[in-house]
């Protein structure tokens, strides 16, 4: 059949896929939905996530943990700038998926700049927290008492609806800065530039598995996520009140915490504590004799 010249052309439209374990896999539910521009056009397809694929990424994050939280400080915060480094060199691609997606120019341009700004400093927090939060604890016995921060383990973050690149990268960078590792549900309507983000993320010496990110539904994903018993926090807005709620309800289960992501003090290094467990440790003082006497 000959080509007609006058027919319109159909574009071919970018699947998303996950980001899970450091590969980038589809959702095996086999479900997809439209992500559009301002002005309702057609910019991409991207994966609707399943209770599965939130299963998947979460054992991936728990196999992480151990390699994540046992690395030094040093080595964590090289890692994080690493990451600002690259998404400066793809700071023009992010800034048009966010114009693309409905924010003005200036308005992506500020975004993508604090993005790249907050990894620098959390990155230079990660060999200095534990400095500020750790303690030597007066006692009455013969000991010493230490309290030193460690990290909780498994961190699901509902990313802020707001800034849906900035939304996400700042309480990431604040959970694995301190050791954690996570599973981010990205923003349902507004996803493109966190799915590039996690080509940022596969190319900065990121460990598979320390970041995991699912597109989809938040209404969806967010009650599997607070039942899960190998989640042990979850950091999400506290705007909308019903889901909060529910979801303080369903942490009780396997006391889970619930943190509410403040956009005022985002930066503030008490978002790593709110992420931490307290291990305090009892340590003998030995009777050593005074000088000059027998032993």
């Amino acid at each position: 059949m000959p080509i007609n010249k006058n027919q319109t052309r159909l574009s071919v439209l970018k699947t998303y896929k996950l980001y899970i374990g450091g590969q980038f896999p589809r959702t095996e539910s086999g479900r997809y939905y439209t992500v559009n521009d301002a002005d309702g056009n057609a910019l991409a397809n991207a994966c609707l996530s399943s209770r599965k694929d939130l299963r998947d990424a979460v054992t991936a994050a728990r196999s992480a943990f151990g390699g994540w939280s046992g690395k030094t400080a040093y080595n964590r915060g090289q890692i994080l700038y690493r990451m600002a480094e690259v998404v400066e060199a793809r700071r023009i691609e992010m800034i048009r998926e966010l114009t693309d997606s409905g924010s003005s120019t200036a308005q992506a341009k500020k975004e993508v700049d604090a993005c790249i700004d907050t990894l620098v400093h959390f990155a230079g927090w990660c060999d200095k927290y534990q400095q500020l939060f750790s303690a030597v604890n007066p006692v009455a016995s013969s000991h010493f008492n230490f309290s030193v921060p460690e990290p909780m383990g498994v961190v699901g973050i509902m990313a802020n609806n707001k800034q849906p690149l900035l939304g996400l990268i700042q309480p990431m960078a604040a959970a694995i800065a301190g050791g954690n590792t996570c599973v981010i549900v990205a923003h349902t309507d507004r996803p493109l530039a966190a799915i590039s983000f996690t080509e940022a993320l596969a190319t900065s010496d990121l460990p598979g598995g320390v970041v995991n990110i699912l597109t989809g539904k938040t209404s969806e994903l967010l009650p599997w996520m607070a039942g899960h018993l190998d989640v042990n926090a979850i950091l999400m807005s506290s705007k909308d009140n019903s889901a909060w709620k529910d979801t303080q309800l369903a942490a009780t289960a396997n006391l889970k915490r619930i943190v509410s992501l403040s956009e005022n003090d985002a930066l503030s290094p008490y978002r790593i504590l709110d992420l931490q467990e307290i291990k305090t440790t009892w340590h003998p003082i030995e009777n050593i004799a005074p000088a000059g006497s027998a032993y």
